[in-house]
């Protein structure tokens, strides 16, 4: 009988023991990655992931803790136990699955882009272009040029051609700058031509002379026109060797760069990279589509985010290798991706995409 006195004490002590360890609040490793994490002024988080979690911890009917952590201190965190699931923008990759085991993914997205602020062509931004001083001294010294063959050519001929390059010095040089910008053009309309020999050879130099004057001029315009598209010559990832690309530490982004063999230089967050580019320190920033788009906003949309995504990605939850939660913890969030409300959540933090 004190046998089994004994044995129901001790049965019921390790029950209540191991009660009392699963209802312990789970440990749940956050760190800013906005939209999907991010801190309220009141302290209060929010964001596409956070609301996952609480869905998902509601369905658990399990409670829980905010552990905020840096994003380097949050893998280690995962990695050696320290807290029990880590909630953010978290890329399934190879590597990290030998660290420490994912749940199912609850977002799909990829690496983009983002250049320099890319002007739009406008009828207005051509027009600007055209009054630019760089376009305008062009036209001034084709203007001298066409003046100085006219008025070499009106030496020649206002004696042996007063019919054509007659009258006062105002009327010959008119006459002649017509000549020459005519027959530069190639347009010819005959009604002027040189008679005399140093004339029509001053009007053959003249010819082979304005092809070169058309060529320039027309490279002019092109140049004031398009010049805004030349900035950086990156439009897309085949563009990027030979760049300086702005990315984070520790990411997908550099894995590719490496991969990729592309020159990079890392920053500690997205801000610091993206800031980078917009003040001319690196041409590009390659990093994860939507978390670009987000903040790009912040900044004022100062930089160009370019359209498509390459180096699929998946976002999923971290548990420790070996976690007991992440079979459950992965049923619910294949539960709340898969009802209607997720896609309301995602428009609320991301635009209707």
């Amino acid at each position: 009988m004190l046998r089994k006195i004994i044995f129901y004490v001790l049965l019921t002590t390790f029950g209540l023991s191991a009660q009392a360890q699963t209802e312990q609040p789970i440990k749940v490793g956050i760190t800013q990655v906005p939209p999907f994490v991010m801190q309220n002024d009141d302290g209060r988080w929010e964001g596409i992931s956070i609301d996952l979690w609480e869905d998902i911890a509601k369905g658990m009917n399990r409670e829980y803790e905010w552990v905020p952590l840096s994003f380097g201190a949050l893998l280690d965190a995962v990695e050696n136990g320290e807290v029990d699931v880590a909630v953010g923008a978290l890329t399934m990759t190879a590597d990290r699955d030998t660290q420490f085991d994912f749940s199912h993914p609850f977002y799909q997205t990829g690496l983009s882009i983002a250049i320099p602020q890319v002007a739009e062509q406008s009828l207005l931004a051509s027009l600007k272009a055209l009054i630019s001083w760089q376009f305008l001294s062009v036209v001034l010294a084709l203007a001298a040029l066409l003046l100085g063959a006219g008025f070499l050519l009106w030496l020649v001929e206002r004696k042996r051609n007063p019919d054509q390059f007659g009258g006062s010095a105002a009327q010959g040089i008119g006459a002649s700058f017509w000549w020459a910008a005519v027959t530069m053009t190639t347009v010819g309309y005959g009604d002027k031509a040189p008679v005399s020999f140093a004339g029509r050879v001053i009007g053959l130099v003249w010819m082979f002379a304005g092809l070169i004057m058309v060529a320039s001029f027309t490279a002019a315009i092109t140049s004031s026109l398009t010049v805004s598209n030349l900035r950086t010559g990156i439009q897309g990832a085949s563009d990027l060797p030979g760049k300086v690309v702005a990315t984070i530490n520790e990411t997908a982004s550099q894995r590719y760069l490496e991969e990729e063999r592309v020159r990079y230089q890392t920053y500690p967050d997205l801000t610091t990279a993206m800031e980078s580019v917009i003040k001319g320190e690196t041409d590009a920033i390659v990093y994860d589509r939507a978390l670009m788009q987000y903040r790009n906003l912040q900044l004022g949309q100062q930089l160009t985010v370019l359209p498509g995504v390459f180096a699929q990605q998946l976002y999923a939850l971290a548990l420790p290798d070996g976690s007991p939660l992440r079979a459950e913890i992965s049923q619910h969030v294949l539960r709340v991706t898969e009802e209607d409300s997720w896609a309301d959540v995602r428009a609320a933090y991301l635009g209707k995409e």
